[in-house]
C-alpha cells in the first residue's frame, strides 16, 4: 500500500500545483498595455496581471486574493524580473527582464494550459548528436510498467467529426513510440484517457482566454478541448481555425508524461498559431523514449 502511495504522489503534486492556479485570472488586454515596463518603472497599475500569468505557467510563486490589490501587487520587484527573464529565456527571446514587444507577443498567442516550469528537465542533454529540449513532470510520473495498452473515450457531448483527428494523433504516436498502442472503448468511466469539450470554469485547472486544450499527466488520464475556441477537423491546416490533431498529439504528450519543450519544432512546444499544422518531431519521440526506457 505504501509503495503505491510513493507512486501516485508526483502526480497529486502536479495536479495540486494546476488547481492552485486555477483562479490566477490575468487579462490579456492589460499585458499589451503593459508593454515596455522593467525593473526601475515602480509602481504601474494591472503589473499583478503579469504576475498572474507567470505565476500561472509556472516561473513566479505569486498570489493575490480576488478582487484585492496591494500596493506592493504593482510593483516590478527583483523578484518578477528574474520570472521574466526566465520566461523570456525559455522561450529563446532577449532575456532583458523588460516586457518589450516580442515577449508580449509570445504571451498572447493561444497556447497548452499546462505550465512549463515545476519539472523535471533534461534540457541540454545530448542524445544520438541532437540537442534536446523535452521535459518531465515533477517526479517523472509515468504508466506503470507492462501498461502499455490504454484504452480512449470521448465524452457524451464531444462532436462526432471531431474523432477523426484524434484518432489520428494516437496512431501517430503508437507509431513512433513503439511501445504503447491504444484503442476506442465506449465506457467513458473505465477508459484510461477520457477526452471531453469544456468551458472555462469545469472543475480543474480551468480555462484562460488563451488556452486551447490541456491534459494531466500519468495516471489522471483526463484531455479537455477548449469548446470556445474554432477548431478544424482537417486534415491540413484551416485559417482562423486550430487543427485538432495537432493539439491532440501535444495533450497525448502530456497524457504519456511529457511536458513542455522549448524547441519550437517540437509538438510539445507550449503555444500554437491559429491556421497551423505540427506533427511529432525527433525531440518530442526521443522524450518518450527517455521517459520509458526504450532507448535501452
Amino acid at each position: 500500500m505504501a509503495s503505491k502511495l510513493i507512486t501516485f504522489l508526483p502526480f497529486f503534486f502536479a495536479l495540486f500545483f494546476l488547481l492552485s492556479l486555477c483562479n490566477a485570472k490575468y487579462d490579456l488586454d492589460t499585458l499589451k498595455r503593459l508593454q515596455g515596463c522593467h525593473k526601475g518603472t515602480g509602481k504601474v497599475q494591472g503589473l499583478h496581471d503579469l504576475k498572474l500569468y507567470l505565476a500561472r505557467f509556472g516561473y513566479l510563486n505569486y498570489r493575490h486574493t480576488p478582487n484585492h490589490v496591494n500596493a506592493e501587487d504593482d510593483e516590478f520587484d527583483d523578484e518578477l524580473e528574474t520570472a521574466l527573464k526566465s520566461y523570456q529565456n525559455f522561450y529563446h527571446l532577449n532575456a532583458s527582464g523588460t516586457l518589450d514587444g516580442p515577449t508580449v507577443s509570445q504571451m498572447i498567442m493561444p497556447r497548452c494550459g499546462q505550465p512549463d516550469k515545476k519539472g523535471s528537465h533534461i534540457h541540454g542533454t545530448k542524445l544520438l548528436n541532437i540537442v534536446s529540449h523535452y521535459s518531465f513532470f515533477q517526479g517523472s510520473p509515468r504508466w506503470p510498467a507492462g501498461k502499455s495498452r490504454l484504452t480512449y473515450a470521448f465524452g457524451s457531448n464531444y462532436p462526432n467529426p471531431y474523432v477523426p483527428p484524434v484518432v489520428r494523433a494516437f496512431n501517430k504516436w503508437a507509431s513512433a513510440s513503439g511501445y504503447f498502442t491504444f484503442s476506442r472503448v465506449y465506457d467513458f468511466n473505465r477508459a484510461d484517457l477520457k477526452i471531453r469539450f469544456l468551458s472555462r470554469v469545469h472543475g480543474d485547472a480551468d480555462f484562460d482566454d488563451n488556452d486551447l486544450a490541456h491534459a494531466f499527466p500519468p495516471t489522471n488520464g483526463r484531455f479537455h478541448y477548449n469548446a470556445e475556441k474554432k477548431w478544424s477537423a482537417g486534415p491540413g491546416a484551416v485559417s482562423g481555425a486550430y487543427d485538432l490533431e495537432t493539439v491532440a498529439i501535444h495533450e497525448i504528450g502530456h497524457l504519456l508524461g511529457l511536458r513542455h519543450s522549448q524547441y519550437e519544432s517540437a509538438i510539445m512546444y507550449p503555444s500554437l498559431p491559429s491556421g497551423e499544422v505540427k506533427g511529432l518531431n525527433e525531440d518530442d519521440i526521443q522524450g518518450i523514449k527517455a521517459l520509458y526506457g526504450l532507448n535501452k
